[in-house]
């Protein structure tokens, strides 16, 4: 897989987290993905960026324009070090928060993307991998 355009955006306030849309979206279009596409990773993004600032106390997101041979694809990483999920089974699963949303953050960001990849440490923070292809 080979990394064509790369750049790292801030999560730290609401600001932040529309401006992580927008710039998914021009990224998405940019590559060609469809409107259904798009709309699902910039749902996911929103999550996510939302999830690092509420839950993480804020952090970065990483974009990559990846190819891998005929394919391209948008790979966001968002990283936060905040405290960290305990139980990631359970924060995957549909309704568990530990806030107060609706608890459908990170299934429903797994679910609106084609790979989707969470590793989180306790009192170190988390960083969550989701990518859409063409």
């Amino acid at each position: 897989m080979t990394v064509t355009k790369t750049e790292t955006l801030p999560v730290r306030s609401g600001d932040d987290v529309v401006r992580v849309r927008q710039r998914v979206r021009a990224l998405a279009v940019e590559i060609g993905l469809g409107l259904v596409d798009q709309t699902k990773i910039i749902t996911a993004a929103s999550e996510l960026a939302r999830n690092t600032l509420d839950y993480g106390g804020g952090g970065d997101v990483f974009l990559e324009i990846v190819q891998a041979g005929m394919r391209k694809g948008l790979r966001l990483t968002f990283e936060d070090q905040g405290p960290g999920i305990a139980d990631i089974d359970q924060a995957m699963t549909d309704h568990f928060t530990s806030g107060g949303g609706l608890g459908l953050g990170l299934g429903g960001a797994k679910r609106l993307s084609n790979e989707f990849h969470i590793e989180s440490t306790p009192g170190a923070g988390t960083r969550v991998t989701i990518a859409r292809w063409k």
